[in-house]
């Protein structure tokens, strides 16, 4: 059954700190009373806590809108890292962003205990009433809940696999347990589901200045590039090696892309990937240009809003496609499996993950089939064919 569409919610029952079910065999004292008479529906400011990447702070906006239209006028602040605190100032529905990088989730830089207890400091003097924990199926959730039981957080909604006792409450025990089986959106609606938090709207959400997009167009002229004529981004970076598609491959597709469908290949990354793309760029030949690293956070997104199609590892862009109305084709590798894109024309190619590079996380072993189809360069070829056949077609009118 498709991650996007498998729901069980049989399982998804909450059970409050209150209830017996949540203290089993624990002779300790009940919760705070604040905590038992808690109206989530009242409360005028809730903390987020989204400490992973920008693209995992994406697919959490569709929760954080319904959290917002269930009471007019309610404040979210987001608790993120410094990758997500980047795109979250281009989320409406974000009123104000608490940067920190956390030393329970991957980071280049050195954990510092004096920060996390400087953190801690300022969150109780926010005084926040109620927060919510949002985090993939393979994460736990119980350092960021055990921040919040120090902050003095009286309300903390969650998923947790095994009882969490007084750190969460409500606690919503989670029941993808061996392997993801919805989609991220999925199960982050139907955890503020929990809480009376809907929505309509299910898109993902990210507004684009239109400066931005003005500075996008300009960047890709500046490079030759012409916009009426058949173009695409193809994003060769990624944070993580495992979930790199081979740079040969990458240069095959490039090559006929631009030699049998005609298209110009605007190529993306990081500062940090420079040389890697262009040594890409120099192999693809005329025809791809690299605009690696020169773009802001805010023009590159305005570029993909006006790309026709995107190209990419799975990875942010794809969620930054995803949220601006972008087809994208996604070399996904086998990691994650409920990260594709979300109600966006797409073509999801999976491919394997080199024994050595895979993650030690049991919670990642197993990744549930048919991962078909198997990316490949014929592949992608007719993937962006498929998904750009009118502009091919307009073009060459």
């Amino acid at each position: 059954m498709s991650v996007n569409n498998r729901r069980e919610k049989k399982n998804d029952r909450v059970i409050r700190s209150d209830d017996p079910r949540s203290r089993e065999a624990s002779t300790g004292s009940s919760t705070e009373s604040s905590t038992e008479s808690f109206q989530w529906e009242k409360c005028p400011h809730i903390l987020c806590i989204r400490p992973d990447n920008m693209g995992d702070v994406l697919m959490t906006t569709p929760a954080f809108r319904a959290l917002k239209e269930s009471l007019p006028g309610r404040r979210l602040t987001l608790l993120t890292s410094s990758a997500g605190a980047a795109i979250a100032r281009m989320i409406p529905e974000i009123d104000n962003v608490i940067t920190f990088d956390v030393p329970w989730v991957s980071t280049q830089d050195v954990p510092n205990r004096e920060a996390v207890v400087k953190l801690v400091e300022l969150l109780r003097r926010r005084r926040f009433q109620a927060a919510v924990i949002f985090n993939v199926q393979s994460q736990n959730p119980l350092p960021a809940a055990l921040l919040c039981y120090m902050a003095g957080i009286p309300n903390v909604l969650g998923y947790c696999r095994e009882n969490p006792y007084y750190l969460m409450s409500p606690w919503v025990p989670d029941p993808e347990v061996l392997c993801a089986t919805r989609h991220e959106v999925e199960r982050q609606l139907t955890l503020v589901e929990a809480v009376g938090a809907t929505t309509a709207n299910r898109q993902l959400s990210l507004s684009v200045p239109p400066n931005a997009v003005i500075q996008a167009l300009e960047s890709l002229s500046a490079t030759g590039v012409q916009p009426h004529q058949p173009w695409l981004v193809m994003h060769t970076g990624v944070s993580e090696e495992k979930r790199r598609y081979p740079a040969e491959e990458f240069i095959k597709a490039g090559r006929r892309l631009t030699s049998e469908l005609g298209f110009q290949v605007v190529l993306t990354g990081s500062k940090s990937e420079r040389a890697y793309t262009e040594d890409i760029r120099k192999q693809i030949g005329p025809g791809a240009v690299n605009l690696t690293g020169k773009l802001p956070l805010d023009v590159f997104c305005g570029l993909i809003a006006q790309a026709p199609v995107v190209v990419s590892n799975n990875t942010g862009p794809v969620h930054i496609a995803s949220a601006v109305g972008t087809p994208v084709v996604v070399l996904y590798a086998m990691t994650n499996p409920q990260h594709t894109p979300w109600l966006v024309p797409n073509r999801v190619l999976y491919f394997d993950v080199p024994e050595p590079l895979r993650s030690r996380n049991m919670l990642l072993q197993r990744f549930p089939g048919p991962a078909e189809p198997k990316a490949s360069v014929d592949g992608i070829v007719k993937a962006v064919e498929e998904l750009t056949i009118g502009t091919i077609a307009l073009s060459g009118t």
